[in-house]
């Protein structure tokens, strides 16, 4: 027995039994046949009894209700109907089963439609610090590897790299070092020339290009420049598979690809950062001579004085630190290229952005400790 049918009346009650299931697709026709539906108004289905239900047996009901529907019989389920009869419905385009108590109803989910891409957003950010962090686990545990063995850490490669990312960058470098320092002179003396204290320009510009703004005008720049190579580099290798020819034959990527690029770059920042420094007080120089008639002698003197014990080793001390996060976060990005051009583009960006941002936040990070430390 498939189904049981009670009459009251023009109300009908079906009540399934059994298993409905491809196998007793015979049977249950020959079941459904037995029934005479006709005068029906109203039928009320019930699955209490209904032992199992595949897709088949349900798209057998479906066609049950469809035809009670077509002899004017309004049909309602006493429950819920069945999860695989409401899969059939939704799958072919019928009839929609309305919302159950628990569950929302549809202006809800556009309520809910904000708080929703909240919870992605943090959900995916979650995971990129997980991410993140593995992977600097991963090069922390590579690094000590290759302190091993001189060998394993590649100096070809890092003097490659230092090349690339210190040598070759000496132009911008400078050239911005110098033209920042010249806007700040400029702007300063304009401001002190109508206090009468011109001898401060000295101390404005040799404590903001030796505590800041060298350094981290000099990461802003490498980010753009060598972090973007760096994840450029590293991606357009995914996506030819060669980090998977890598991996096939027994290399390490990370210690191929990452920690050469970490080092060099850790190596060259510091460099580029003193030649930075000394454009940058070159050219506070020139303007204070130019524009304040100051002599060299004068600001070099006012200079000594006005730079304390550390106000140089406080930038030089940022450098590896602004350098590492640099390259990680570039060389992250690159290995996690994959798909398509496209891509590859995108995560490029994401490795510039990030590494500014990381660039900038640690600078402000430095300057709470030192501010603390009264250094």
């Amino acid at each position: 027995m498939y189904l049981e049918a009670r009459r009251d009346g023009e109300r009908l009650l079906l009540e399934f039994t059994g298993a409905w299931r491809a196998a007793d697709l015979p049977a249950i026709g020959a079941a459904l046949e037995g029934l005479d539906f006709a005068g029906a108004r109203q039928a009320m289905l019930s699955t209490t009894r209904l032992e199992a239900l595949d897709l088949t047996g349900a798209w057998r009901m479906r066609e049950l209700v469809g035809h009670l529907r077509s002899l004017g019989c309004e049909v309602a389920f006493d429950g819920a109907e069945p999860d695989q009869l409401r899969l059939v419905n939704e799958t072919l385009g019928g009839v929609q089963h309305a919302p159950q108590p628990s569950e929302p109803r549809p202006d809800t989910w556009a309520e809910l439609a904000p708080l929703a891409m909240i919870g992605r957003r943090v959900l995916r950010g979650w995971e990129g610090m997980l991410d993140g962090s593995d992977f600097v686990g991963r090069v922390s545990v590579a690094l000590g590897a290759a302190l091993t063995s001189a060998r394993r850490l590649r100096p070809t490669s890092i003097v490659r790299h230092v090349f690339d990312t210190g040598l070759m960058a000496i132009p911008i470098v400078a050239l911005i070092a110098f033209l920042i320092s010249v806007i700040v002179a400029y702007i300063s003396a304009q401001q002190l020339q109508k206090f009468g204290a011109e001898i401060f320009v000295v101390d404005l510009i040799t404590i903001s290009v030796l505590r800041e703004m060298g350094v981290l005008l000099t990461a802003i720049i490498v980010a753009g420049r060598s972090g973007s190579a760096f994840a450029a580099e590293i991606g357009a290798m995914k996506l030819n598979e060669e980090v998977d020819a890598l991996r096939a034959t027994g290399v390490e990527p990370i210690e191929v690809l990452v920690l050469p690029r970490v080092l060099g770059l850790v190596i060259a920042l510091p460099l580029l950062t003193m030649i930075a420094d000394a454009v940058g007080l070159t050219g506070g120089a020139i303007l204070c001579k130019l524009l304040l008639d100051m002599p060299i002698v004068q600001y070099l003197q006012r200079a000594n004085d006005a730079i304390g014990t550390t106000t140089f080793w406080v930038g030089i001390i940022k450098a590896p630190v602004f350098a590492l996060l640099i390259s990680l976060a570039g060389t992250f990005r690159g290995l996690q290229v994959r798909g398509s051009s496209r891509e590859l583009g995108r995560l490029t960006t994401v490795a510039v952005v990030q590494s500014i941002f990381l660039v900038i936040l640690a600078d402000a990070l430095f300057a709470v400790v030192f501010m603390e430390l009264d250094i």
